[in-house]
Order: C-alpha cells, then structure tokens, then sequence
C-alpha cells in the first residue's frame, strides 16, 4: 500500500551523525523536504555505494532544502564501526547526513519495506514540508539506487508545488512544462510533437 500523499510515519530513534550517537525525530524535520531511504544492511556491498553517493552530494540537497535521513536495521554501534571503516576498504568514512538505526524494524514495518528476514527493501521517500509523503520508490536488493534521479524528483516536486504546472517523463529545471488543462496542454505539445523533450 503506498505511503504517497499520507502522512509519513514519525519515529524517534537512535541514530549516528558525526560520527556520535544521537536521537532523530522525524518530526524536527519540519519545514524542510525529507528524502528518507532504507538500506538491507551495513558492511554489504552496493549499499556503501548508495550511502556514499547521497552524502557526496548533500550540498545540492541542502540548495533545495532538504535533508536526507538514511535507515536500515542495524545497530547503532554497527552503524558508527562502517563510519569508521574508510572508503577504500568498503566502508563508508564520513557522512554528511545521520544513519537511523531501526533495530526494532518498526519504522521499515511502518513504511512497508520490511522483508520477512528482519532486513528492509531499498526505498526512496521523498517527505514535503507539511510531513505528507510525494514520492516513493520501493524495488528488490540487487540495484542501487541513482542520486541524480531523486534530485531530479526533488526538483519536480517542487516545480510543481511552485507553478502549478506539471512535468513530462525526463523534465529537468528548464525544460519546458505542462498546464494541467486539457486545452492548455496542447502548447506543450505543440512545441514538443513526440510527446517528450
């Protein structure tokens, strides 16, 4: 059952930023768009990839933002012995943003990601400002996920949260929109004979 435009779970949980335990509230989170991923487990491997990628690139959400929590099923203390691993042997050396440790699994439950195993699914949920989720993308273990599609998501939602207009399959910033009309569409297509930019 899909999570979009409800209001996204809370939680309070224990957590790693900085390398220090700490607690996060989603609910501090207020105000501010929230990309909240779930991971299956420290120490494998297309996760340190993700984790790393997103928190390359934490300065391009912060432009737009938003914040980005990441969770998996692990300790706290699992969570803090990856940070400290370097990246060259597999670890994640520091990161930008904190890991949410959900050793309970209530909070992958309560998003619909937990698998019978006790370890969650990779998934995507964009939160809005208000707390209500926008965007979700939920799929199998295998395939890591691509950080510049989520910020392309990001932008969308808020392009559209701004104008009014909505956005064909590819849209980046820029590139031309849609009126939600049946008669005003027709300019986009118009300009845009495929169908697409």
């Amino acid at each position: 059952m899909s999570l979009v435009s409800k209001p996204a779970p809370t939680f309070e949980a224990d957590a790693v930023s900085n390398k220090q335990f700490v607690k996060v509230n989603l609910e501090d989170y207020k105000g501010k768009w929230v990309v909240l991923f779930f991971y299956p487990l420290d120490f494998t491997f297309v996760c340190p990839t993700e984790i790393t990628a997103l928190s390359d690139a934490v300065e391009e959400f912060k432009k737009r933002n938003c914040e980005i929590i990441g969770v998996s099923t692990d300790s706290k203390f699992s969570h803090l012995a990856w940070i400290n691993q370097p990246r060259s042997e597999g670890g994640l050396g520091d990161i930008a943003y904190p890991l949410v440790a959900d050793f309970t699994k209530k909070i992958s439950e309560d998003y619909g990601v937990l698998l019978p195993g006790g370890m969650a699914l990779r998934a995507t949920f964009i939160i809005d400002p208000e707390g209500k989720v926008q965007f979700e993308l939920i799929h199998d273990l295998g395939i890591g996920r691509n950080v510049d599609e989520i910020l392309r998501s990001l932008d969308a939602l808020q392009f559209v949260r701004t104008y009014g207009e909505v956005c064909p399959a590819g849209w980046r910033p820029g590139m031309d929109t849609m009126k939600p009309d049946p008669e005003k569409m027709k300019e986009y297509f118009k300009k845009n004979p495929k169908g697409h930019q």
